[in-house]
């Protein structure tokens, strides 16, 4: 999976985008049909927030969190990626094909 991290008014440094890097990879354990990411973290104010775009066959799935810093905006976005990771491979999977 390529996976892309960029930033809007904010440097990112290398042990953050290694971080960023391990939390989005995990996805790829429990799915194996991701294409692309692409992550962009923005800060306005003291406002942290990470967002991704998960491409995969036929579908793109998109999450976003905020929170009090940059690393746990990476946390809360993996969390909600990886719940919808799960719930759209069980709806693909659990699609029966006839014959």
């Amino acid at each position: 999976m390529d996976i892309t991290v960029s930033g809007q008014q904010i440097e990112i440094t290398p042990p953050l985008r290694d971080y960023a890097l391990e939390k989005v990879g995990r996805i790829q354990r429990h799915f194996d049909h991701a294409i692309s990411a692409d992550i962009v973290l923005h800060v306005e104010k003291k406002r942290y927030s990470a967002e991704a775009n998960i491409r995969t066959k036929g579908t793109i799935i998109h999450a976003d969190a905020a929170g009090e810093d940059m690393y746990a905006a990476i946390d809360l976005l993996t969390d909600k990626l990886d719940r919808q990771v799960l719930r759209h491979k069980e709806k693909v999977t659990g699609q029966h094909r006839p014959g």
